[in-house]
């Protein structure tokens, strides 16, 4: 053992003595080298549930009392804390060989970021907003500044007025989070006439924010702030009035409220019955109303309200009706309605009259393609966009008011392009993104009737990047049904395609939410280490389509799993990877994917990173208290009251189906204040995996005792999360525990 080898044995060991009752003894009594795991008491509770039987011997460490512990993380159960304490010392302890390795990628993600940088500002009538970064602020700065013409103002063009304003601070995040662990900004918004501001904060990660207005003429808060909200709102077109959504003790969203911007009463203004329904308000792109949009993973509805009736009950667009989903603008003299009726799986766009928007008179604007999936619009007064996905990549196409249209498209292999749209109506100028896997995003204004882009800004990467020395490849991954699964892969020019580089899949594959082959300049720290980063666009999302999406939920989820399977598999047939030298990693429903992957097939991998993984799915599906378990039934089934569901989803959920077997080294990450996936389900796999392991190699959990679903607020905060991820992985392909 050399000297570097000795200060790290000794440094685990010493965490390991500081943190846990428990030490490793030798058969001589002497300390062995090797932290010892904390061991999980078994309380075995049965389960009854349509005529089967489960037996769960870690349900104890959910707090029963969890609605309070998000709201209040210290009223967690003691057993609970001093167990969630000996993991994280153990991981700690086990992993403390790779602290300089974790330092050092810190450092270079940091390097990569420009400190103090600013986003492109956002016109709005005489103003441009933004968002700025002091050097080492770890939060945003909200500013806006006078905009300099020409532009319109209620339609008349501006052209020798200028307005001398200069930058001005509207909130600054750093100086909201002092003293507090966690502080994450919603959403931060100006009134239509520009003299308010709101804001919501999360002080504790359990996404239960607290809603702020500001004058901002005297800059002193207005009215009692607004208490157990979810992250949005929204003011009225005439300022007057705000408007935001509640989340109940359940932490779901279930009322919309109104209130005088400026303070009194509060109204109720529309209360969903059906708790299996997500819903949030907004405005129309022209202003003329109010929306409140209800829906779920297949069922939606709109329901709007005439902006010059601003205290009218909400109107119903279309009734909803399971397996129909529509979104609605309004486009100056109609409604423009988004939609999958009529069975248009890639979905089409309607138009209708102002005065009777219901699907009765809703006649086709833009067709159903099969094969071209519309995944939104974005409208200004004579030009309407949308973003089309295929094939993993995207499209931005531009119709005017007569039909004609024309595209922005990208001749790469794998890239990402993002419609921003536009903050004001009576505009030609739309907003995207360009990048690639290895390209940094690129922001242009559009003029939609000139067809001039302008480029606004290009990421700067401070430590320096060439994109040419990469190489961004895009593969087909034969699926066991036929199915071609695209791969993204990004490498540098020098690493080897002969199975002898490291390589990270990483996959999500739920709720049709597609995975972009986009820039990070965070994998940077593993792809200029000789590492292959490869993203699989597996069936779950919507990459290739909304059939894509629906070819891999409820009775066909486990296409998800076998697809991600296949891109392993068709990755090592390439060179690109080798068995047992490659580390999985997902987060959330890409946690369960990294579960359901590890039980399937263990001999893919050398480690597994299931980052606050959804893994305890037959539990928490049949748990009607947790916020997501009503409405994400059309996602997985209902397993309370469907036999079927329960016997599908308990076939593949990972934690009731670990067994004795060889697994990879497992690192499960968590938070204690997340409403999404609690963190009991990582802490309950890590229980029951760690000691069903016949491999020897180690079974980590990392619980964020001071954050929720996205860990960490502050942006170098997070930083060290991602490095610490990184680490493990290294650490895994290396067999770092070896060396403890």
């Amino acid at each position: 053992m050399n000297r570097r080898q000795m200060i790290a044995s000794t440094a685990a060991t010493a965490l390991a003595a500081a943190a846990s009752p428990t030490l490793a003894r030798s058969a001589k009594g002497a300390l062995s080298n090797m932290p010892v795991p904390p061991v999980a008491k078994k309380i075995p509770v049965t389960i009854e549930q349509l005529g089967r039987v489960r037996v769960d011997d870690y349900q104890w460490m959910k707090d029963d009392n969890w609605q309070a512990v998000l709201r209040d993380p210290t009223l967690i159960k003691a057993d609970v804390k001093e167990h969630l304490t000996a993991e994280n010392a153990y991981r700690e302890a086990m992993m403390a060989s790779t602290l300089p390795l974790q330092a050092a990628m810190f450092e270079e993600m940091k390097g990569r970021i420009k400190e103090a940088d600013s986003s492109v500002p956002e016109p709005d009538g005489y103003w441009e907003y933004y968002v700025e970064y002091l050097e080492g602020d770890q939060h945003p700065r909200y500013m806006r500044k006078g905009r300099v013409p020409p532009f319109n103002i209620d339609g008349i063009r501006l052209t020798s007025v200028r307005v001398l304003h200069g930058p001005e601070l509207l909130l600054d995040a750093n100086t909201l989070a002092e003293g507090k662990a966690y502080s994450d900004v919603g959403q931060a918004t100006h009134s239509p006439d520009h003299a308010l501001f709101g804001y919501s904060e999360d002080a504790q990660g359990s996404e239960v924010y607290r809603i702020y207005v500001k004058d901002l003429a005297t800059g002193e808060l207005v009215g009692e702030p607004i208490e157990s909200a979810s992250g949005g709102l929204t003011f009225s077109p005439d300022s007057q009035w705000i408007f935001w959504t509640n989340r109940n003790d359940n932490g779901r969203p279930d009322k919309i409220f109104r209130r005088p911007a400026r303070g009194g009463d509060i109204t109720l203004v529309y209360e969903e019955e059906d708790e299996g329904m997500f819903i949030g308000v907004g405005r129309t792109s022209d202003d003329r109303f109010m929306i409140v949009g209800i829906g779920n993973q297949e069922t939606s509805e709109t329901r709007y309200i005439p902006a010059d009736d601003i205290t009218a009950t909400p109107r119903v667009v279309e009734p909803r009706e399971v397996a129909r989903k529509y979104d609605a603008d309004h486009w100056g003299d109609r409604w423009v309605i988004h939609t999958n009726a009529d069975d248009s799986i890639d979905f089409k766009v309607c138009e209708a009259p102002t005065g009777s928007p219901g699907k009765a008179n809703w006649t086709d604007l833009i067709p159903h393609t099969p094969g071209r999936y519309i995944e939104g619009i974005s409208l200004v007064k004579d030009f309407i966009a949308r973003q089309e996905r295929a094939d993993a990549n995207t499209r931005i196409v531009i119709r005017d008011r007569a039909g004609a249209e024309h595209e922005i498209a990208v001749d790469e292999p794998a890239y990402a392009l993002n419609l921003a749209g536009a903050s004001e109506f009576d505009t030609t100028v739309m907003r995207y993104g360009y990048n690639s896997p290895s390209t940094p995003t690129s922001t242009y204004d559009y003029d939609l009737a000139t067809r001039e882009r302008t480029l606004r800004k290009v990421q700067e990467i401070p430590s320096g990047h060439n994109a040419a020395d990469y190489v961004v490849e895009r593969l087909n991954a034969p699926a066991s049904d036929g199915q071609l699964v695209p791969v993204t892969i990004v490498r540098r020019k020098t690493t080897p395609v002969n199975g002898s580089a490291p390589l990270l899949l990483y996959g999500y594959g739920s709720y049709g939410i597609p995975m972009s082959a986009s820039f990070s300049t965070n994998r940077l720290s593993l792809v200029d280490r000789g590492w292959i980063y490869a993203i699989a666009h597996i069936r779950g999302g919507s990459d290739k389509g909304w059939g894509w999406f629906l070819d891999a939920r409820r009775f066909t989820k486990k296409n998800t799993f076998t697809d991600f399977i296949a891109a392993a598999e068709h990755l090592i047939s390439t060179g690109h990877g080798k068995a047992g030298h490659i580390v999985a990693q997902g987060g959330s429903a890409g946690g369960l994917l990294m579960g359901a992957v590890n039980n399937m097939r263990p001999d893919l991998w050398a480690g597994v990173i299931g980052q606050v993984p959804f893994v305890d799915v037959i539990n928490t599906m049949s748990d009607v208290s947790l916020p997501l378990t009503p409405p994400e039934w059309p996602e997985w089934g209902n397993p309370l009251e469907d036999a079927e569901a329960y016997d599908y989803i308990a076939s593949y959920s990972p934690y009731d189906n670990i067994e004795a077997k060889a697994y990879p080294a497992v690192l499960a990450t968590g938070g204690l204040s997340d409403p999404r996936v609690t963190y009991w389900e990582p802490e309950k796999w890590v229980a029951r995996l760690r000691p069903a392991t016949t491999s020897g190699k180690p079974v980590l959990l990392k619980i964020n005792m001071e954050a929720g679903h996205a860990g960490s607020s502050g942006r170098f905060d997070y930083l060290k999360e991602v490095a610490h991820d990184y680490a493990f992985a290294i650490w895994a392909i290396d067999k770092g525990w070896e060396a403890a």
